[in-house]
């Protein structure tokens, strides 16, 4: 809309004053939004009648396509108020309130709190005196007023230690709500893009960026925001992500220059005004109409958005192998979608370790239930007998709330027992344990995307690593070169050099190379020179620094906008050429790239004298025999640099025509550019290799080159008969005469191949899923792949863990990884392995501490009951037991620091128990100890410390020392016991390295100080006497006995004990019936922690899915719709129903849902199940 002065519509000239009002910019906020939801021919036809051109819509942002915005913060803040910040509004966080409200859906928590608060109303009852006796012996027999009114305080103990469990339960989710969120900042913040400002380019972070703002896009980049092209070389856009096209799409100023916000740059480069920022941008309103602000439930948005994107990908077209496999496509040929169907069941499977331990937290609380169930009713039983039978008391009507008192005791010492048996804490120790070595993996340069990355990096078999950045610096410089007619095996001096050719060198390293690409004085004095950009073309701008010239000059003579046209690198083309038309109308092309490639279409090579001479096959094999193989040979990679020209009489080429464009080239060059290996690289193959991982050389370099870096790393030992091949050569054994990958034939090569070279990024996808499907060794391998490029996006995301490189990397990789390393460095990675590898350990070290705990305290509990008529462990000392077990020892055990030591042990396997046999022996050992000492105290221990009896005390009796000493003996067995579950592997040192973890000193310290409190002042509430200082020192003695117990365990060789049993095995991928896998089909990972809560709600599926098919058939009859029609409804309702609870608004909705008893339901996403049924006709 121009800006109009005389115009007719009055209400047009005062949205323009308005708009002028607003921020004195030509155009509101509102006509950007709108322009932005064109494309190609309607956009530029707007854009036309609006602003004349581009230019002049520039000029209306007050923006200089030349020298960007002025970059002064007033102008900024103005654009930010007036257009909006580049910034997407999170979800707001669970309050602490909501997460507190979570903690209490837990059912053994509702049970308990029930109970408590039955046992405090009836507590408040007192029979008449005279009739108390008529009640039995149970209820008699006490001695004080005083004890009787303090009747109450046990459930009012029990209420507050409930409050106490949800509020660390809370509070633990909050922390990780914080970290998580904490991280994801951290990640928006290491974003940045890179502007034009004051004619300046600068780099800031994606937040900053405002409309108006010039921005410069490369091969690579995620675009920050909605802009128009200015100016553009060759560049393509995956726009899949906001339109399901898989095709890339062509921008060009003429004919489609609308770039939008959250696409990938496939290829090119150039550059945009930028004309909508954050909510405003196409992805800010896609976001804001999935309900980005609203507080609605994370996985139900994501799962939306997935839903969207599968809907839209069904539509879409497969690009190739690649992109085949990355889509589920749903086509409706019945054959096909079979086939296509088994090409798609191996999944990436979700955290595996989620998955056993959910599988073993349900599995203990089933038990748990059952002990608990068996417990109350032998205690009624026996009550019912004891009292009506036995004593042969009539049932009279004032004694019943005191029986009522009986049976409500029983009850919380059932819930009790059934408290102390869920492993609550499970969960909640994986949480801790990976948030806690997330957080220290910062330190180590791995910033971690996805939590069970961390985990699965334990279990990695094999890594696919680049050689470019990762295993060697990535600071290149030339350091040989083949040049007029001779070979220099360093850099040439100027003057040796005919100036014709050094003349024809320079301008084409100058313009044939990115102009985001150059080298910058260095930060500190005497440091060397900074290099930005793509690090090969800074080599060769280094090399013309070297011959004394100055680039700079020859592109301030010739910017970028006077390129007549570039050709840009990409993983097809190998190479990159840039177009320049002379003064009397000819054209030279200067390219440069792989020199055996380039070198193919050289026909002319410049001489001595600085002529041309004819170049001939005979020539070239010579060349490529004496020059390049010795340079590669030395792991340098290899240049060449050519030119041609194309004459004015000759008219203009074809420049869409590549093949005829790029041949007939005259060689000026080659050059040997030298990537040093890091230092730290081959120690760290090293003790890869001994940890029993396989690291593999992935890269798009010459072979010899490969060869010889992968001998410097040590990935090749001299005298190994391992394979490198070039990618060509492992396409064509991996093949059948078909042109199909057969897994069979992957199969003979992977195992033995240590270098891939000259690979392009299908072959990097292919290596990959070949060595996760392959079925040869004896365990599924768990493969991680580095990646930087865009092109790396398939084989980061296919790959058990993607880690993408977070300097060179591009933004397309980033997206696509798990892990993104902060340094490029591979020694990171191995630094990832062995946090990995402690998650797990962690876990065990936890496992093995509680399930003693739950053992010992469920047979204590169990058997006291049914013996004594009474738990020995009161329900709220069994709530403090659980608090210590669950929520500290978690924290203390989850926090061991990992050691050198763990890279000593090949992996885990995916099916590796998380209870090994020397686990078991030790749960079971400290168990016997443990039981025996409390027997022993429970059944004799007021003779041996000449104490009165507790046992069979009547109802609100006073607490005795005798119970209290048991109580006592036992928390502290576990504190002692918390230092021996340190060691899992059956080492005898258990304290090694423990003052290396303050936060276990501390819990254990702390513990013990809060136990003392608890018993010399816990009186009436924990059932607690005060103890004497000879009993404190038993107490303790027996507690440090499960110390030198502990020596006597390992002590015994576990393979004598052949009837020790493993536990907590992962859902195996053969152990999932066919229908589940097909239910599993739309998700593209199988989560074995949902799996299992599932298993349950299944078969209410199949029943509700039959009633809605039935009622949607009768539904279409009274419509007269067709039949069909519903049955193809019905059929991609099924689909979704798996998925979470999406009702689409239909009249009636029947949600179903099934409460675990385990915490875990409620952190394993949520487990309802909603499921539709429709009722109307106009369904």
């Amino acid at each position: 809309m121009k800006i109009i002065t005389t115009h007719p519509f009055p209400a047009f000239f005062n949205s323009m004053v308005e708009a002028n009002h607003d921020g004195e910019f030509g155009c509101t906020l509102k006509e950007l939004r709108s322009l932005m939801e064109l494309r190609g021919a309607e956009a530029l036809s707007k854009i036309g009648e609006s602003y004349g051109d581009i230019q002049g819509l520039c000029n209306r942002l007050k923006s200089s396509p030349v020298d960007g915005l002025s970059g002064q913060p007033t102008d900024i803040e103005k654009r930010k108020t007036v257009f909006g910040q580049n910034f997407i509004p999170p979800k707001k966080p669970k309050t602490f309130l909501q997460l507190v409200w979570e903690a209490l859906q837990d059912v053994t928590l509702i049970i308990l709190e029930v109970a408590a608060i039955v046992s405090l109303g009836l507590s408040f009852y007192k029979p008449p005196d005279a009739k108390r006796e008529n009640c039995g012996r149970a209820a008699g027999g006490v001695e004080d007023e005083n004890e009787a009114e303090a009747g109450w305080i046990e459930g009012a103990a029990i209420l507050l230690s409930v409050i106490c469990v949800v509020l660390v339960t809370a509070f633990n989710d909050w922390s990780k709500e914080k970290q998580f969120r904490g991280l994801q900042s951290r990640i928006e913040q290491e974003q940045k893009f890179t502007v034009v400002r004051g004619g300046q380019v600068i780099q800031i972070p994606v937040a900053e960026i405002v409309v108006g703002d010039i921005a410069q896009i490369k091969y690579g980049d995620l675009l920050p925001a909605d802009g128009v092209l200015i100016q553009g070389n060759d560049l393509k856009i995956d726009e899949s992500s906001l339109t399901g096209e898989s095709d890339h799409v062509k921008k060009t100023q003429e004919k489609d220059p609308m770039l939008l916000s959250g696409t990938h740059v496939m290829e090119g480069s150039g550059k945009m005004v930028v004309t909508a920022v954050g909510v405003n941008s196409q992805t800010g309103i896609i976001f804001t109409l999935l309900g980005g602000g609203e507080d609605d439930d994370d996985d139900e948005e994501e799962k939306k958005k997935e839903k969207e994107e599968k809907k839209k990908q069904r539509k879409t077209k497969a690009q190739d192998g690649a992109a085949m496999e990355m889509q589920p496509l749903n086509s409706d040929e019945g054959a096909d979608a079979e086939e296509k169907k088994k090409a798609n069941l191996p999944k990436k499977e979700k955290s595996v370790l989620q998955g056993k331990l959910t599988k073993l937290a349900v599995q203990i609380g089933k038990a748990g239930l059952v002990m608990s169930a068996i417990t109350v009713i032998i205690l009624v039983v026996l009550f019912v007998v004891d009292t009506f039978w036995i004593q042969n008391l009539p049932w009279d009507k004032d004694c019943t709330p005191i029986y009522i008192q009986f049976f409500v005791k029983f009850f919380i010492i059932g819930v009790t027992v059934l408290v102390v048996a869920v492993p609550e804490g499970l969960p909640l120790a994986v949480t801790i344990s990976l948030a806690y070595s997330v957080k220290k993996m910062m330190k180590d340069n791995n910033l971690v995307r996805h939590l069970d990355a961390c985990e699965t990096m334990g279990n990695a078999t094999a890594i696919c690593s680049d050689k470019t950045g990762t295993l060697t610096m990535n600071r290149m410089t030339v350091v040989q070169a083949y040049l007029a007619e001779k070979h220099y095996k360093k850099v040439p001096e100027p003057e040796s050099i005919p100036p014709s050719i050094l003349d024809i060198l320079i301008l084409g390293i100058a313009v044939n190379c990115a102009y985001t690409t150059k080298i910058m004085p260095p930060e500190k004095e005497g440091g060397l020179p900074r290099q930005v950009g793509n690090k090969t073309e800074c080599a060769l701008l280094g090399f013309s620094s070297d011959l004394k010239r100055d680039y700079q000059a020859i592109r301030n003579e010739i910017p970028e906008e006077k390129l007549y046209k570039v050709y840009t690198f990409n993983s097809v083309r190998k190479s990159m050429s840039t177009v320049l038309k002379m003064a009397d109308g000819s054209y030279r092309m200067f390219s440069k790239g792989a020199s055996e490639i380039l070198l193919k279409k050289c026909y002319k090579i410049l001489t001595a004298n600085g002529e041309s001479k004819v170049f001939r096959p005979r020539d070239r094999d010579d060349m490529v025999k004496k020059v390049i193989e010795p340079m590669a040979s030395e792991g340098l990679r290899t240049i060449c640099l050519a030119y041609r020209d194309f004459p004015a009489s000759e008219g203009e080429p074809d420049w869409d025509n590549e093949n005829d464009i790029l041949t007939g080239l005259t060689c000026i060059c080659v050059v040997g550019i030298e990537d040093p290996v890091r230092p730290e690289v081959p120690d760290a193959i090293r003790k890869c290799q001994r940890a029993g991982i396989t690291v593999r050389m992935v890269t798009g370099d010459n072979i010899n080159t490969a060869r010889a870096i992968a001998t410097k790393c040590g990935i090749l030992q001299p005298g190994d008969d391992f394979l490198c091949l070039e990618g060509k050569e492992f396409n064509r054994r991996i093949r059948n005469e078909k042109g199909e990958i057969e897994q069979e034939r992957i199969d003979k090569i992977w195992p033995k191949l240590r270098v891939l070279a000259r690979s392009s990024p299908t072959d990097k996808h292919t290596l990959v899923k070949g060595i996760i499907d392959s079925t040869v060794a004896e365990q599924r391998q768990v493969v991680a792949v580095t990646g930087d490029g865009t092109n790396d996006g398939p084989a980061l995301k296919k790959a058990d863990v993607g880690f993408a490189m977070g300097i060179a990397g591009t933004d397309v990789a980033k997206e696509a990884s798990d892990i993104i390393l902060t340094d490029d460095n591979f020694s990171s990675i191995v630094k990832a392995v062995m946090w990995g590898r402690n998650v797990y350990d962690s876990i065990s070290k936890f496992l093995q501490f509680q399930l003693t705990v739950n053992v010992v305290a469920v047979i204590v509990a169990f058997t006291g009951a049914c013996i004594t008529q009474d738990s020995p462990l009161k329900a709220v000392q069994m709530l403090w037991v659980n608090l210590i077990m669950d929520t500290f020892a978690s924290l203390a055990l989850a926090t061991e620091p990992p050691t050198e030591a763990l890279l000593l042990r090949k992996p885990y396997g995916r099916n590796k128990p998380l209870i090994s046999r020397t686990m078991m022996k030790n749960i079971l050992g400290q168990g016997v100890y443990q039981l025996v000492i409390i027997f022993s105290l429970l059944f004799a221990g007021e003779k041996v410390f000449d104490i009165d009896s507790g046992r069979n005390a009547p109802l609100h009796a006073p607490p005795s020392e005798h119970y209290t000493i048991v109580f006592n003996t036992f928390v502290m067995m576990q504190l002692f016991n918390e230092i021996n579950a340190r060691k899992i592997h059956g080492e005898r040192n258990v304290f090694d390295g423990i003052f290396n973890n303050l936060i276990f000193c501390s819990i254990v310290f702390g513990t013990f100080i809060v136990q003392i409190v608890i018993v010399q002042f816990g009186g009436k509430p924990f059932s607690c006497v005060a103890l004497s200082i000879d009993q404190w020192l038993w107490c303790t003695f027996l507690g440090f006995g499960s110390l030198l117990w502990g020596q006597v365990i390992s002590s015994i060789p576990t393979s004598r004990l052949k009837f020790l049993k493993t536990a907590g095995h992962g859902t195996q991928k053969e152990e999932i019936p066919d229908e589940e896998l097909e239910e599993l089909e739309d998700m593209d990972e199988i989560d074995h922690a949902e799996r299992e809560l599932r298993r349950g709600q299944i078969l209410w599926f199949r029943g509700l899915n039959r009633i809605q098919t039935q009622m949607d058939v009768v539904s279409a009859f009274q419509s007269g719709t067709s039949f069909q029609g519903a049955l193809r409804r019905q059929a991609s309702n099924s689909s979704q129903q798996q998925h979470d609870v999406t009702n689409v608004s239909s009249p009636t909705h029947v949600a179903f849902s099934t409460t675990t008893t385990t915490a875990t339901a409620a952190n394993t996403a949520s487990a309802t199940v909603g499921c539709e049924c429709v009722f109307s006709s106009s369904a």
